[in-house]
């Protein structure tokens, strides 16, 4: 018991107030992105954008060119989301696409995660980059409302759970455990909608 609350206690001095910050948006953003609100982009322009600091300074670099393409995609999902008309229109793409995403990601990840080893002092620049890697195929997916992007993500979180919590960014790790949760949660209420949507 002591031993428990000694680690509560390690984590809880440990966080930062943009950390904290970052993580509350985060959390708001996929809440929303699982109703289908557009507003989620907004809080994961603030998000992300406090993101970038924070991976840079933990020298998670290939984290930190994810979260300045996650601020490009923000502005994208906004508008894109914003022209097409109110009614959420889930799709889902064939099983070759999905064949295609998982070849190319493996592929990007192992050429990043080869550059990053060799050419920088980035940590663990295998996971760093499958993480970054395949978060920018299922944030797109996220943008086209494509609804496997949730069980992409779920993988995704898993990964990203220990990738923080090594680089003692514990409230990230704990982030990653809520959108983990919340993945599975959108997965379904995504379900509902393209089946709505026939």
């Amino acid at each position: 018991m002591d031993e428990a609350i000694q680690i509560l206690h390690t984590i809880i001095s440990q966080i930062s107030l943009i950390e904290f910050l970052a993580v509350s948006f985060s959390v708001v953003y996929v809440i929303l992105a699982a109703k289908g609100d557009i507003w989620c982009w907004l809080a994961a322009i603030i998000s992300v954008s406090l993101y970038i600091y924070i991976c840079y300074n933990a020298r998670l670099y290939a984290e930190t060119l994810l979260q300045v393409f996650y601020l490009f995609m923000a502005f994208w999902g906004y508008f894109s989301w914003k022209s097409i008309n109110k009614k959420i229109t889930i799709q889902e793409i064939t099983l070759s696409n999905h064949i295609l995403f998982m070849l190319v990601g493996v592929l990007l990840t192992f050429i990043s995660g080869y550059f990053f080893s060799i050419y920088s002092e980035a940590k663990m620049p295998l996971i760093d980059s499958f993480t970054t890697v395949f978060s920018l195929i299922a944030t797109y997916m996220v943008v086209k409302k494509i609804l496997s992007n949730w069980l992409y993500f779920i993988v995704i979180n898993t990964a990203s759970i220990y990738l923080y919590y090594s680089r003692d960014l514990h409230l990230s790790s704990i982030l990653f455990i809520i959108y983990t949760i919340i993945a599975v949660i959108g997965y379904y209420n995504w379900t509902k909608l393209l089946v709505n949507n026939d």
